[in-house]
């Protein structure tokens, strides 16, 4: 039991508000179900979430220890009550995400309770696939990041061995991602490659394409195809053989085809003409397990292909189309 002091600073706030700010992890579906069971008192008794609390007065939280931790990224999944996720493919090692824009992946700098991990850690941790006060330091893992204003399938590990395998496979590129981009105009050639050397500025976290080899710049490689193209915007699909910061944006935007609302490397105004999306019109829509060495206990994810099936702007733009995939 924790007892708090109300001072006068903290004076005439609800006591379910003032609860809300003094326990920062505790979820709000249960501080209020705490209240209602009288596990959060005010002067030994129980009391309504609406009452004002007075200077002068102590709280009583009838609550566990780990909900009075510092809020910190490790943790916030203990102030998720519902975890909001959809799921594409689950199993007892993996679960892949589709993520929304919008949605981070980690927090960026501060802590942020809403996150894809924070989300995905609430619903191992509340369908008990994994119990943290049992582990000494693994968590549900994040194995590949989308920027914030991209949608996508992100690869989660639900287990150290799992974790290991995955990442092993990312660095040397055997499972294959692909995207979907509503862009600018017609590319041309329809179908081709796109290769360059990108520089990143860090402090400006945005990159620069150079045609030609430079200190600190990194070589990219795309290969895209033209899907359809519809009202000056062509829907286009891309193959990443590089994994670059903000790879396709910029090296779409460099080759004259801007992604449609994008706000860092797209074209203000072009995208006036449309009602565009939040954020840029990008989405790692395909996934597939191209294993090509041994994968120990993943083996069985060998070949096993997953896509999205529905994404905002491809509907909204281009109307319901079956997206082939490059080969």
């Amino acid at each position: 039991m924790k007892e708090l002091s109300i001072g006068e600073n903290d004076a005439g706030q609800r006591l379910d508000r003032f609860v809300g700010k003094a326990v920062p992890l505790l979820p709000d579906s249960l501080l209020q179900k705490y209240i209602r069971l009288k596990r959060i008192k005010v002067n030994g008794k129980g009391a309504k979430r609406d009452c004002r609390i007075c200077a002068g007065d102590t709280v009583q939280l009838y609550i566990n220890d780990e909900f009075f931790a510092p809020p910190r990224e490790e943790n916030a999944y203990l102030k998720i009550g519902v975890p909001r996720l959809d799921i594409v493919y689950e199993d007892e090692n993996i679960l892949l995400a589709d993520k929304k824009p919008g949605v981070l992946c980690h927090s960026a700098g501060k802590w942020d309770y809403n996150t894809l991990i924070a989300n995905i850690q609430a619903y191992a941790c509340q369908n008990g696939d994994w119990k943290p006060r049992e582990e000494n330091a693994f968590a549900p893992a994040l194995c590949n990041r989308i920027d914030r204003n991209t949608g996508g399938i992100v690869i989660a590990a639900k287990n150290a061995e799992a974790l290991r395998i995955l990442n092993e496979k990312l660095r040397s590129r055997e499972i294959d991602k692909r995207y979907l981009c509503a862009v600018h105009g017609l590319p041309k050639p329809a179908e081709g490659r796109l290769e360059g050397y990108i520089f990143k500025d860090a402090k400006r976290n945005q990159v620069y394409v150079r045609d030609d080899p430079e200190k600190g710049a990194k070589t990219a490689v795309t290969d895209y195809r033209v899907l359809q193209s519809r009202n000056g915007l062509s829907l286009v699909e891309c193959r990443l053989h590089t994994g670059r910061t903000h790879q396709i944006r910029a090296q779409m935007a460099h080759a004259g085809w801007p992604l449609l609302g994008d706000g860092k490397y797209g074209s203000e105004r072009r995208d006036k003409a449309f009602d565009t999306p939040h954020g840029q019109a990008l989405y790692s829509y395909y996934l597939r397990f191209d294993f090509q060495t041994d994968a120990g206990s993943l083996n069985y994810l060998r070949g096993r292909t997953f896509r999205v099936q529905d994404i905002a702007f491809v509907r909204k733009y281009f109307g319901a189309l079956p997206v082939p995939a490059l080969e």
